[in-house]
């Protein structure tokens, strides 16, 4: 059973406060989305294609950084929206399962794409590796007052890379009328029952200023 993992790599990563997309900042002498395209490659999954979708301008660097592949890579350009950039790399995925990844998961370990085309193959049409929560939650109203403990034992963090039967994503986004930053969160709202397995802390998704000196350490000890 083929696999294709799309890589959405179109953000400004505004948050990180570097002046580039975040998936081209360097992480210890390669870029996060160099890196996390090793992490990708390194699973056995039945890969058959990887579709990375970035900032048009950024299409011709990208293609000549991607060297020694071992399936068909394509890069295209992405939207305003991750879900703009899903959808364009949607369009170019093949096989029976496609794997949704972020581009800013750099560590995600072969076992956790494993994971997820495992249960794909078992028969789930979603499926999304996630972490039980270990710190106290609290819901707050608009004045930061605590209106309750939420019980955290039923909560799970959502990681990457999110599988899907590709019918049961393309029909996903078929049916999307907005926004998604989850493409899970799109399944669930046409009907998809979405499962969950075990995650890894090393998916963790860089986003912030901490989280890029997190991972930097991080390549410098691995490399």
């Amino acid at each position: 059973m083929s696999t294709s993992v799309i890589v959405p790599a179109a953000g400004s990563g505004t948050r990180l406060g570097e002046n580039r997309p975040k998936a081209f900042v360097d992480l210890s002498g390669a870029t996060i989305l160099s890196r996390t395209l090793a992490a990708v490659q390194s699973s056995d999954v039945g890969l058959d294609r990887i579709v990375v979708v970035v900032p048009e301008e950024l299409i011709e660097q990208t293609r000549a950084e991607l060297t020694g592949s071992r399936c068909a890579v394509d890069v295209v350009a992405g939207g305003a929206e991750r879900s703009d950039s899903v959808r364009a790399g949607l369009a170019r995925a093949t096989g029976e399962f496609v794997l949704v990844h972020d581009a800013a998961r750099p560590f995600t370990p072969a076992a956790v794409f494993e994971r997820v085309v495992e249960a794909l193959r078992a028969g789930h049409q979603a499926v999304v590796p996630g972490l039980p929560v270990v710190d106290t939650l609290k819901r707050v109203d608009d004045e930061e007052q605590v209106l309750e403990t939420v019980d955290r034992s039923v909560l799970r963090a959502i990681q990457t890379p999110q599988g899907f039967h590709a019918d049961a994503l393309a029909r996903a986004y078929a049916d999307a009328g907005d926004v998604a930053t989850d493409d899970a969160g799109l399944a669930e709202r046409a009907g998809i029952a979405v499962h969950v397995v075990a995650g890894d802390p090393d998916a963790f998704k860089i986003t912030t200023p901490w989280d890029l000196r997190l991972a930097r350490a991080i390549a410098k000890g691995w490399d």
